[in-house]
């Protein structure tokens, strides 16, 4: 794969050169950009960001050219609200927004995937219809820009409790250009990527490529990725434009697994004896071909329909057994949008959609062979498939372009399929729906700066590989999918400021904040037991949270951009049956109503001062400050994972150094964890507790001082 790839993106950069101008006039930076001017499609069309009634934040990857890319979780620690916690240094990352998202780290498949956060990567689904997601098309340093909602969204775009995630790889500036980087780095980092776009007679194309491996400092941690993206933006005519996106991806990466506290302090760079036995591990390779078309059919009325086809082919050995899954994920969507001018000062803008997503396929389980490998004898041959229906309808409506209301509903629908082929007896469905609403006000002060309310509803149902049934009571042999499971039902309070203001000062040339305080109380909140062998659900929690960030710009030199994010959680209702763990204790029942939420750290914060100096502006240096607070990993709130913080460095060229007309070189260095702070990057929720020692095995050690180093050149 990795050779037709190299092949693609070689006739790509050639081609790229051929229909490039020969010269461009010289220009300001078009990357330079007021901040209160980006465009956002938090509400599913374009729209100011300082008009949005949400806690949104946008990234433009130019503000993060000092990362490896390699993991999804070094620019999301930027945003208050998200946790974003690397796991064993390589792509596979714990992420949570205001504590959705925090049962993802267990035994059950939850390694390179999360739940409870929708993420689009070109506007299509990387979210499953159960509502995981697989990070394996997720290389930031292929990335233009993303936007994160942390409020609750799932009446505009469904299984969405936690907020989404969404990533653009087209360039924002239609620009023609080359980008050629190399990266390399401590216990055998090594990294090429390339990005290219063009300008062409019948559309703007860009593509991009990256080969990545890793040795990895854990034994059994390395990984190994062959990514490839290309897009193609065109105007069919004056009312209609078609954007057309394909991505392939090989991703292979083992999995350490956790430790115990004992073996955390001593040994920190081992792996799980019981992982390593049977070296556990991942190899996906997946194909996402997407096309949406716009078309405008008069100035006020325009329609929007998207589809996507996905085909995976993913192989693994979990749980003392080899699986290969062969997966079809498809859907789409169909959006009507009107834009209606009731007096010269009311605008009212309504759309209508539906929302449509299919997945299906065939499991074999094998044993494992002595050297972990596929053995000879198949124990099971299943077929999972899951499919998700939703349609909603939002209006929104603005006076004088200062107080906006925005009013949803949604209707979502997600049934399950299950189905042994060697047990004919044993086949099952389940289906859950929830109606979801919405609505939120707005009042902006200036162009600048808005205050604003919301009230939403949420759903998040149970991934797939969660729903299967606890092995207590025999109930695993009568059932596929877990009787006792709902789906997680939401609700969220919330105010909040932006202020994103360019200034013109001798000290401040820059000021922009966010704040966000908000209450989320849910039903049928679903926890992992045994470390994620199955699931269960908690009667009722409640959280509540303030979010703040701060981004300025200090004599025209020193860049300053930090966040701070408390939320105390707490389980409201919530009654655990002992037999679930013993069958002995049928009958008898721990009550953990008023504990903490396992997982949820109370304090997460982010620091970043970078440095650019007036005088010669083409070197920045960058330190980074970022921690978390001690949380507990289970629902006794009886262990806990140690609070942390870590301070990084980053030096290299703020712009590009023009070595001929045209080409300019660009190199950067970072020293990351530069103290060498000992702490647990993640950990398992309620975990198994080792025999013999009584130990709970739980802690993921976090990357000890490690470097990077990068060049780059690109010709524009």
């Amino acid at each position: 794969m990795k050779y037709i790839i190299s092949i693609i993106f070689m006739f790509l950069l050639i081609n790229n050169y051929t229909f490039s101008q020969a010269k461009e006039k010289k220009k300001k930076d078009t990357l330079e950009y007021k901040t209160s001017e980006i465009v956002v499609s938090a509400l599913r069309y374009p729209e100011r960001i300082i008009e949005v009634p949400l806690a949104i934040s946008y990234i433009s990857m130019h503000d993060f050219s000092f990362i490896k890319g390699i993991g999804i979780d070094e620019p999301l620690k930027s945003i208050p609200g998200v946790l974003a916690q690397s796991r064993a240094g390589g792509s596979d990352v714990r992420i949570t927004i205001r504590g959705f998202g925090a049962r993802g780290a267990g035994d059950r498949s939850n390694s390179g995937t999360t739940r409870g956060i929708k993420f689009f990567l070109n506007g299509i689904p990387q979210t499953e219809p159960d509502g995981r997601t697989s990070f394996d098309f997720l290389d930031f340093s292929l990335v233009d820009n993303i936007e994160v909602i942390r409020s609750n969204a799932s009446a505009i775009w469904g299984n969405a409790a936690g907020g989404v995630i969404s990533i653009s790889t087209m360039p924002s500036v239609k620009q023609s250009f080359i980008s050629l980087s190399a990266q390399a780095g401590s216990y055998g980092y090594k990294k090429l990527f390339a990005r290219a776009g063009s300008q062409m007679d019948f559309g703007y194309l860009s593509s991009s490529v990256s080969v990545s491996s890793y040795e990895g400092w854990r034994q059994s941690s390395g990984s190994e990725r062959y990514l490839f993206n290309l897009g193609l933006t065109s105007a069919l005519s004056k009312k209609t434009s078609l954007n057309l996106f394909l991505s392939g991806v090989s991703n292979k990466f083992n999995i350490p697994g956790p430790l115990t506290q004992s073996t955390f302090d001593n040994f920190p760079d081992s792996a799980n004896s019981v992982y390593l036995s049977r070296k556990e591990r991942r190899y996906n390779k997946a194909v996402q071909i997407g096309l949406n078309i716009d078309h405008n059919f008069d100035d006020n009325n325009s329609l929007s329909g998207m589809l996507f086809v996905n085909p995976k082919y993913l192989q693994r050995s979990e749980r003392n057994t080899y699986r290969d899954f062969t997966r079809y994920h498809i859907g789409g969507n169909v959006n009507y949008k009107n834009n209606l001018e009731i007096t010269k000062s009311i605008n009212n803008t309504l759309l209508i959609g539906i929302d449509e997503q299919y997945q299906d396929g065939a499991i074999l389980f094998y044993s494992l062979s002595p050297d972990a490998g596929r053995g000879s004898t198949l124990k099971d041959n299943k077929r999972e498939g899951a499919v998700t229906s939703g349609a909603f309808i939002q209006d929104e409506i603005m006076f004088n372009d200062e107080f906006s209301a925005v009013l949803g509903l949604r209707y979502d629908d997600v049934t399950y399929y299950s189905e042994s082929f060697l047990n004919q007896d044993i086949s099952e469905t389940r289906s859950f729906s929830r109606m979801t609403p919405k609505i939120a006000l707005s009042y902006r002060f200036d162009g600048h700066h808005n205050i604003y309310v919301n009230y939403g509803g949420g759903i998040e149902v149970p991934a797939g590989n969660e729903t299967d049934p606890s092995p207590y009571l025999g109930m695993d042999t009568i059932h596929l999918v877990n009787p006792l499971l709902e789906p997680i039902v939401s609700t969220t309070y919330e105010i909040g400021s932006k202020n994103v203001e360019p200034l013109d000062g001798s000290f401040i040339d820059r000021l922009s904040y966010e704040i966000a305080v908000y209450m989320i109380e849910t039903k049928n909140d679903i926890i992992p037991y045994q470390g994620g062998k199955f699931y269960f659900t908690a009667g009722k929690t409640q959280r509540f949270g303030a979010e703040f960030g701060l981004g300025t710009k200090l004599f025209k030199s020193l860049d300053i951009n930090a966040t701070l994010t408390f939320m105390n959680s707490k389980y409201k209702d919530y009654k655990v049956d002992s037999v679930h763990y013993d069958v002995s204790k049928e009958g008898k029942f721990t009550d953990y109503s008023e504990n903490s939420i396992a997982g949820i750290p109370d304090l997460i914060y982010n620091v970043t001062l970078k440095f650019t100096p007036a005088w010669f502006d083409y070197m920045s240096l960058e330190l980074n400050y970022e921690g978390v607070s001690k949380y507990f990993a289970d629902d006794a709130n009886l262990f806990t994972v140690p609070s942390y913080s870590i301070l990084n460095l980053r030096v290299g060229t703020a712009k590009p150094i023009r070595i001929t007309n045209g080409i300019g070189l660009k190199l950067y260095m970072s020293a990351n964890n530069l103290l060498d702070t000992k702490y647990a990057a993640s950990s398992f929720i309620n975990p198994e507790i080792e025999k013999g020692t009584g130990l709970p095995i739980y802690l993921e050690p976090g990357l000890p001082r490690n470097f990077v180093f990068s060049v780059s050149f690109e010709w524009r």
